[in-house]
């Protein structure tokens, strides 16, 4: 599996555009034995078909699948732009990680790359970065910590008789798990919960969060508080943004009335239920074609074509036995690690659902951009 590492790194690089900044990235492929001559012309013509910035400060430059077989060993050159180069539509990019790959073996990068793109403080991290080895350590993200939700902070059937006792009991627990302190407590402790329906209720902070958190508890006997009912509370500890995907999928549960499903018989069970939503709606299965299955720019050519319709789009990748995500998210799509011959499941809900079902599947038949 291609990995980055220091040694793919070149620090304190300039560059007045991104043309510029991909032609020095093609010379040093072609320097490291990478490529042959002409790769250049191949990644130029790369950025005019779509942009290669993924966000967050970061690039993927690439040549074009005509130019693949000048690629003589796969792997990749990095630059680092401390001052950062303009690529195009109002973005920066302070990493470009120029790709040579005979077939799909840049996909892991890609994949790895999901986690940091959507995480706060990347870009500025990624420009103030001083040595190559900390530009690895942001990529691979060591200094961010992913949501925790799971069985330690889950409480099933507690004794209660009112809201209070569960918020102590929610919040318990995720300052057990040292994700939370003393004034993450106070502030939950202070607010009054939500009732969403069903029984279940909602309380969230974003004081003295060290790592974003859920915690889940359900009741022995339910209760009425302020003349609603009460079967459970989920509680947040709201840093960044990853703990919407359950939210979203809870809002799917209230909607389709399947809250009940929540209140399982084990903390593992409730886990899944939360993190694992089935989306509902008019489904089918496509067989991506393409040689190097989903890279970027049949990523983007897929998400481009869902983004077109008002109705929700999720895709599951039933090959690898992924979960759904959102189709109009690029680095969604991409974190499926989407090879030749998977099977991709797309689930579309709203007025224009099977229209959206039908230009998926036309495009994914016309080889997503690839032919």
């Amino acid at each position: 599996m291609l990995e980055l590492t220091p040694n793919d790194i070149l620090l304190g690089k300039h560059a007045i555009n991104k043309h510029e900044a991909i032609k020095e990235i093609a010379k040093d492929l072609e320097v490291k034995g990478l490529v042959a001559e002409g790769y250049e012309a191949g990644m130029l013509a790369r950025e005019t078909q779509n942009s290669t910035f993924l966000g967050n400060g970061i690039a993927i430059p690439h040549g074009t699948t005509d130019t693949r077989s000048l690629v003589k060993e796969t792997g990749v050159q990095i630059h680092h732009f401390a001052n950062g180069v303009d690529w195009g539509d109002g973005n920066t990019v302070y990493l470009a990680i120029g790709i040579a790959a005979k077939s799909d073996e840049h996909l892991g990068i890609l994949k790895q790359l999901t986690r940091v793109l959507s995480a706060d403080g990347v870009e500025e991290a990624l420009k103030g970065a001083s040595s190559a080895d900390d530009v690895v350590a942001i990529l691979k993200g060591d200094n961010q910590k992913g949501l925790l939700f799971d069985s330690t902070v889950v409480t099933l059937d507690f004794p209660a008789s009112d809201l209070i006792s569960l918020l102590a009991v929610t919040a318990g627990k995720l300052k057990n798990a040292a994700v939370v302190n003393d004034a993450y407590i106070a502030d939950l402790l202070a607010k009054p919960a939500m009732h969403l329906g069903q029984g279940l209720w909602l309380a969230s902070s974003a004081k003295g969060v060290n790592q974003p958190a859920l915690s889940f508890i359900s009741v022995q006997t339910p209760f009425v508080e302020e003349g609603k009912p009460v079967k459970g509370l989920i509680t947040v500890a709201a840093s960044g943004a990853e703990h919407i995907e359950i939210l979203n999928n809870l809002s799917g549960l209230l909607f389709n009335g399947k809250v009940s499903d929540v209140f399982a018989n084990s903390a593992e069970e409730v886990v899944k239920v939360l993190t694992e939503v089935r989306q509902a709606g008019i489904s089918q299965t496509f067989t991506i074609k393409n040689a190097h299955g989903l890279h970027a720019r049949p990523g983007a050519m897929l998400v481009s074509v869902a983004k077109k319709f008002g109705s929700q789009i999720w895709v599951a990748n039933v090959s690898a036995g992924g979960k759904q995500v959102n189709a109009k998210s690029l680095m969604k799509v991409i974190a499926l690690g989407v090879k030749h011959g998977h099977e991709l499941e797309f689930t579309a809900d709203g007025d224009d659902a099977q229209q959206a079902i039908d230009a998926i599947g036309e495009a994914i038949a016309n080889g997503l951009g690839e032919g």
